[in-house]
């Protein structure tokens, strides 16, 4: 039986999003009139598409007896987990050529790291990254002369910003093929540990640099549980990708097969090769509360208040924040993973991977299975690829092979899932709860009020942040300042919980997946530029942060006070970051997804 909760929240999406998902669906079907979008090509055009491909692709290009498959690729050489999408569309283009199908790369779109940028001017830009990804996407597709696209793309902003153009695209066959995590390194418990004592000044830049190289270390994603990998866990719960390939490592020789696999199998879905599956099937609410549960019981990244509601807006379904919490009180956690736990993600992988998470969800009521996926059903979902004397399998996934990791028996890590709503007179937020330990849940300790994190490192290091405090940073919003991640706090707010004082983040910023153990309200809406209540605290104002009954509220009278101002945008024009205006200005508050485009 379907929980109640899953149930009643996965009726409210359907009822609240009638008129926009109409909307969407008639335009999915004005799409897919013409048989084949090719149809509405002149000689002319085809010519220009043909005239680069004069080898074995030629013929069909221009007469179109088979599929053309479109790649869209997020390639770079980089960054670690784009790395191995350099030989991918070679490798799909001799699959499908195979089947007597032709592959093109329709477009490359680009990959921000939210690792490299961190603290520099480049984070500013990285959320609007997402969107243009997506229009990307829709720049690439609108040659029309694909039968099915497959996105190649991992990382933060990059696989959301996939979703959201090709749904655009939602009347073609689209699959996600992804490139794994790389092995792990160092401990994380050693990163965090070599992060704080740097923050602390006891050592160097070269004990830190030599530790973050033996970190992040080879081809892959990074290997902690934050936003690139949230994606993968999400777009397979969705059905999005083949069953279990989320987190096969780029050096596993499964790897090869499963993006061969893809190419095969998204040929056996287009008008022209198959039964035809159009990508706005796939997106369905019910497919994106699957995915939003296995996001709560992994307890995956905070961004994802923001992406799956901006994923789900691009396919004319309105999901908030309140969906979201109501669904991880109904949700157990069952991963526990870094930033919550010791153990990576390739742990998770080793214990049974998505397949064996969904399997248990599955058990427990939790999850819709009467949902279709890119290639499959749900019965699909179940399955995890293995090699049989050199060829690829998919088996049952069975049950959880650590258990100390993965749980798929009874009991949890914790009876609710990861994310939970703050509400109060300071506004609406969200936190990562799952790793946060029981007695950091409830801070109550005056503000210390900053308008950047760079004054918040420095006010550390001159020794003004001995004492309890709930640290505010405003002016980080996504109108104010494109909604950087906050990571240099983290070493900063993890030294003085260590050393015994009471702290908690507050930001109209954000935090990703690596939070950890600092309690952090984040996305605080509306933000400080807009009007919002951030602008009026000051040092002092006394902040009942409560995140076991979700409120937070500042216990001083704003009366007669102005709001703070500053003129961030004159802040924001170095590096490239002046050319964003525009997005600045339009874009939405964080509970609509902070997205510019719609």
């Amino acid at each position: 039986m379907l929980n109640s909760v899953v149930a009643a929240v996965t009726e409210r999406i359907y009822q609240r999003s009638e008129k926009s998902r109409a909307q969407y669906m008639q335009m999915m079907h004005e799409q897919e009139k013409l048989h084949r979008d090719r149809d509405m090509l002149a000689c002319s055009n085809l010519a220009h598409v043909a005239a680069g491909n004069k080898g074995p692709d030629f013929d069909n290009i221009v007469s179109g007896k088979k599929s053309v498959v479109g790649i869209i690729s997020a390639y770079n050489d980089m960054l670690s987990a784009h790395c191995p999408f350099k030989v991918y569309p070679d490798e799909i283009k001799e699959t499908v050529r195979a089947e007597g199908a032709s592959a093109l790369v329709a477009s490359g779109v680009p990959a921000m790291c939210d690792g490299v940028t961190q603290g520099q001017p480049g984070m500013d830009m990285s959320l609007f990254s997402r969107d243009i990804i997506a229009q990307g996407v829709a720049v690439g597709l609108s040659h029309n002369v694909f039968d099915a696209a497959l996105m190649l793309g991992i990382c933060d902003k990059i696989a959301p910003g996939l979703v959201m153009g090709a749904a655009a695209f939602g009347h073609l066959p689209v699959a996600f093929v992804p490139a794994g995590p790389m092995s792990t390194g160092i401990s994380n418990e050693e990163k965090t540990s070599v992060r704080q004592q740097y923050a602390a000044g006891k050592l160097g830049k070269d004990a830190l640099q030599d530790m973050e190289c033996r970190s992040y270390h080879n081809q892959g994603t990074c290997t902690f549980y934050g936003t690139a990998n949230t994606n993968q866990l999400v777009i397979e719960a969705m059905g999005l990708m083949l069953p279990g390939s989320a987190f096969v490592p780029p050096y596993d020789p499964r790897r090869k097969l499963l993006t061969a696999e893809i190419a095969r199998r998204i040929l056996k879905f287009t008008r022209v090769d198959g039964e035809y599956r159009p990508l706005y099937q796939v997106l369905d609410v019910k497919n994106f509360v699957n995915g939003i549960v296995a996001w709560l019981a992994s307890g995956g990244s905070t961004n994802h208040t923001l992406h799956i509601i901006a994923m789900a807006r691009a396919a004319g379904i309105l999901i908030t924040w309140q969906d979201i919490s109501e669904l991880s009180d109904a949700v157990p956690l069952l991963v526990s993973i870094y930033p919550n736990a010791k153990p990576d993600i390739n742990a998770l992988q080793a214990a049974g991977g998505v397949p064996v998470l969904l399997k248990a969800l599955s058990k427990r009521g939790l999850l819709h299975e009467d949902v279709i996926t890119c290639v499959g059903s749900f019965a699909d979902q179940l399955t995890t690829p293995v090699l049989e004397d050199g060829s690829l399998k998919f088996v049952p996934c069975g049950e959880s092979l650590d258990p100390a990791v993965l749980i798929s028996g009874d009991g949890c890590f914790k009876e609710h899932g990861g994310i939970k709503v703050l509400d109060g007179n300071l506004g609406r937020s969200v936190i990562k709860i799952s790793a946060v330990a029981p007695e950091h849940h409830h801070v109550k300790a005056p503000a210390r009020v900053f308008d950047s994190q760079h004054d918040v490192e420095r006010a550390y290091k001159e020794g003004k942040l001995n004492g309890d405090a709930v640290i505010v940073v405003r002016f980080a919003g996504p109108a104010a300042a494109g909604m950087p991640e906050l990571h240099k706090l983290m070493p900063v707010l993890g030294n003085l919980q260590k050393a015994g004082y009471h702290v908690a983040l507050l930001t109209d910023g954000r935090l990703s997946g690596a939070s950890g153990k600092i309690p952090s309200a984040l996305h605080v809406c509306p933000e400080a530029l807009r009007g919002g209540p951030l602008a009026y605290l000051r040092d002092g104002d006394m902040i009942d942060f409560d995140a076991d009954n979700g409120t937070i509220n500042c216990l001083s009278s704003f009366e007669g006070r102005e709001p703070a101002v500053l003129d961030t945008e004159s802040l924001e024009q170095t590096y490239g970051r002046y050319l964003f205006k525009s997005c600045r200005k339009t874009v939405s508050t964080a509970e609509e997804g902070a997205t510019f485009l719609f």
